[in-house]
């Protein structure tokens, strides 16, 4: 026991190390070892794969494994008894309301999914947290108080807030559950790791280290074609190509601005400069911010990731409601502002 948190102890600084230089790293790889040309598209796409892989990997391992250890805290049976008789829209809420609190990007997805499956929450719930989480991040909420004023930034959280209620309320009423993919409903079913309160610390650290093999090892492939996507699109796609598709008056412009941002990857507070630059260059607000949204909620990369926990009907249907929330939202806050 005591020994296991020693090799803890000295693992965390070591990984707080590599989140907080993975910028550096990779100015290191693109520009120092390969030796290539600052500014260019080439660059640009490599430098964005190889930080992000980083970052979303060091994520992952952490995000895992502190799932792994609570989830031995909490047994399906527990969870579904707490849970049981609760009204599923107030359900919604409150994993919406959670999900602003908690640090978590779009690419944490799958540790975060299948916890909340194994200990028995709803399909519905679940999706409202995961949907909320990365959409309504608090460092993107304070830049957007800063950048574009209070109005700007309430009415972003508000729609956040919406978007994430309704659509895991629909999602958790359609009843999706024989879509998931089926080594997830192993899970769900309890055939997967046990969890039992009475449990020892050093036994749930195990719980939590072999949360991390057994998961890394089914998804990394995913996460890596999802990262390669994102980065593609980030190195050869334009903020002012993306202002001159979207600066029209046109009734598609905001189905248009939603669709185009789906295939590129951005956390939250990354997005928020490229909104920035879109309002800059005349692109009206509810058009930026359903791209905002669009980039962050249904990201291709996230959709790629997601295809191993999900079958493809569920992601289809998990993407098109968020769509047609998220244009619905852009229509409105360009009528209002």
């Amino acid at each position: 026991m005591r020994k296991k948190l020693i090799i803890i102890g000295l693992l965390f600084p070591v990984w707080i190390l590599l989140y907080y230089y993975k910028e550096e790293s990779a100015n290191f790889i693109v520009y120092n070892w390969f030796r290539l040309p600052y500014e260019s598209n080439v660059s640009t796409t490599l430098w964005f794969f190889i930080s992000n892989l980083q970052k979303i990997f060091l994520i992952l391992v952490l995000v895992i494994f502190l799932t792994g250890i609570v989830r031995s805290y909490f047994s399906p049976e527990k969870t579904r008894n707490i849970l049981e008789g609760k009204p599923l829209f107030a359900g919604n809420v409150l994993a919406s309301l959670l999900g602003i609190l908690t640090p978590f990007c779009s690419c944490s997805a799958i540790p975060l999914f299948l916890g909340f499956v194994e200990t028995g929450i709803p399909l519905g719930i679940t999706f409202s947290f995961l949907i909320a989480a990365p959409m309504i991040n608090e460092v993107a909420v304070i830049m957007l108080f800063s950048m574009f004023g209070w109005k700007t930034g309430l009415v972003y959280v508000l729609s956040g807030l919406l978007i994430s209620i309704l659509s895991g309320w629909i999602i958790g009423r359609l009843k999706l559950e024989r879509w998931l993919q089926d080594w997830v409903i192993q899970i769900k079913t309890g055939i997967g790791q046990s969890s039992d309160a009475q449990l020892d610390f050093s036994t749930r650290i195990e719980i939590g280290q072999s949360a991390v093999r057994e998961i890394v090892i089914k998804i990394w492939l995913y996460v890596v074609a999802g990262i390669a996507v994102g980065a593609i699109v980030h190195g050869y796609v334009s903020n002012d190509y993306l202002a001159g598709l979207f600066n029209k008056s046109t009734w598609y412009s905001v189905p248009l601005a939603v669709l185009t941002g789906i295939p590129i990857y951005a956390c939250s507070p990354g997005a928020v400069p490229i909104l920035y630059a879109l309002i800059e260059k005349g692109v009206p607000l509810g058009t930026a911010l359903a791209f905002m949204m669009s980039v962050i909620a249904i990201s291709l990369p996230e959709l790629i990731i997601l295809k191993k926990v999900l079958k493809i009907q569920f992601i289809l249907v998990f993407a098109g409601i968020l769509t047609v929330g998220i244009i619905l939202v852009g229509y409105v806050m360009n009528l209002v502002f």
